[in-house]
């Protein structure tokens, strides 16, 4: 279990183009496996287009109270990469002048940014449909100045999308550290006392499931059936959806591949999954990410390997859809994380 980040240990993997000459290297520069690009042209699926902006997803900074075995962010608490007030300014007027329905806010810890709360309240103001926080749970306990943020979520109508590997403690703490589980239990209880989650309520609580070795996940419904049963059985917890979502191949996970000698096999798996019908939901087609420095990537996992969008207009503060939905989505082999089998995208499967 890694207690700093891949840039804190200076190791090789936390330049970004050391991990695209992995994935673009051996077993698929060999022609042992096809590359992305060729199996989007095998089905006549072709390059890969934005269609309409529907969300927004923002990566408030890489610092967070946890550093996960699988973390393709690489964050943690030595992380200082933070945005700045002047750069969500820029994404709130985005906001304002797109179509775009859903605000999802992501990290590292997102409720670590400074200007967290004030970020929501913004956001509120404009008036969003569905304003989304990817929490880790234990962020609500960490640290008695975050104790509040049920409160303040419910007073804000946060949609709330939480981490959470298992609903056992000993696979879960395995993925996450030790201790996680019985935080995490503890803030959903904080969360459904709320209201979030809770039957004829429309406080939204989501978990988030991410396989702890290199596998795929299971059915989504059929897990989610599974931890709604455990969780209310055995703490009396309630929530909305399951998301089960890929490990994609790339940072901290990518390493825990390699370090296990699992790459190559995890590699084939992903490749004899691939899903035609899910690459052509993939959720860069509806979603542009926005890095904490403002620059625009077609999706979450492309900013963690600094590929910017394909196109000249590459930061937020020079934001204009109708030029940048011409664009290329700029792919590698790290997309077959995303479409295979039922597909994956952080609002779960896709196909």
């Amino acid at each position: 279990m890694p207690t700093q980040s891949l840039k804190r240990r200076n190791s090789d993997l936390a330049n970004p183009i050391r991990q695209l000459e992995y994935l673009s290297g051996g077993i698929f520069a060999d022609g042992e496996l096809p590359t992305f690009r060729e199996s989007l042209k095998k089905y006549d699926l072709g390059e890969l287009k934005p269609g309409k902006l529907e969300i927004l997803q923002i990566n408030l900074g890489y610092m967070c109270n946890q550093v996960c075995e699988h973390c393709h962010v690489d964050a943690g608490p030595d992380r200082k990469e933070i945005m700045t007030r002047e750069t969500m300014e820029q994404c709130l007027e985005v906001l304002r002048s797109t179509g775009a329905h859903t605000l999802d806010l992501t990290g590292g810890a997102p409720e670590m940014n400074p200007n967290f709360r004030w970020f929501v309240e913004e956001a509120n103001r404009i008036g969003v449909q569905d304003l989304i926080v990817r929490s880790n749970l234990t962020i609500i306990n960490a640290n008695k100045k975050y104790y509040d943020l049920p409160d303040f979520f419910k007073e804000n109508k946060v949609h709330v999308v939480s981490s959470m590997p298992h609903w056992t403690r000993g696979k879960t703490d395995k993925q996450r550290g030790e201790g996680v589980f019985d935080r995490s239990i503890q803030a959903l209880k904080a969360l459904n006392e709320r209201g979030y989650g809770m039957p004829e309520n429309d406080l939204k609580l989501d978990l988030v499931y991410n396989p702890a070795g290199a596998f795929l996940p299971a059915n989504q419904q059929d897990m989610e059936k599974d931890f709604k049963k455990a969780l209310l059985e055995d703490f009396g917890i309630h929530f909305n959806q399951l998301f089960a979502i890929t490990n994609l191949p790339i940072s901290r996970f990518l390493e825990y591949l390699i370090a296990s000698e699992n790459y190559e096999d995890y590699m084939y798996s992903l490749v004899e999954a691939f899903n035609p019908g899910a690459a052509a939901r993939v959720m860069c087609t509806n979603t542009i990410s926005i890095g904490w420095d403002g620059y625009l990537y077609d999706c979450d996992f492309n900013q963690m390997l600094d590929l910017k969008v394909k196109h000249p207009i590459k930061h937020i503060s020079e934001y204009r859809e109708d030029l940048l939905k011409d664009r290329d989505i700029i792919i590698s082999q790290h997309c077959y994380g995303c479409t295979a089998g039922a597909g994956s995208s952080c609002q779960g499967t896709v196909a």
